[in-house]
């Protein structure tokens, strides 16, 4: 009788502890006034696109991404914004990983429209 209790205190507690966190939970918009890049952006870049967008670049990749001038002038002229925001598998950047989450997408979009503030 007593394992019996014990089996049952056991299969409920697992059921209670089990949770569900969907995607969106995740990736919940970032609500930011001044994005800029030192406080953002740079965190982004640095922990998505460094591996190949380092100085010098390599897997391939045409350009350094290590500094505000080199960010700047990618989203600028190179279509970075363009490059993480698609869901073309075969040119989405990172190269090779999932796209960026949205929220960071985000974040990049609006530096863009609020000039590409560097601090």
């Amino acid at each position: 009788m007593k394992r019996t209790y014990l089996i049952y205190i056991l299969i409920i507690s697992v059921f209670y502890s089990c949770s569900y966190n969907s995607e969106d939970d995740l990736t919940e918009g970032i609500v930011i006034d001044m994005v800029n890049y030192e406080d953002n952006i740079k965190t982004i870049i640095d922990n998505n696109c460094i591996g190949c967008h380092n100085n010098p670049p390599v897997n391939g990749a045409p350009m350094s991404l290590t500094t505000y001038d080199g960010v700047k002038e990618a989203i600028e002229n190179r279509n970075l914004i363009g490059r993480i925001s698609t869901n073309d598998l075969a040119s989405v950047m990172p190269f090779g990983g999932p796209r960026l989450p949205q929220n960071l997408i985000d974040l990049v979009v609006q530096w863009e429209q609020e000039g590409l503030l560097e601090n």
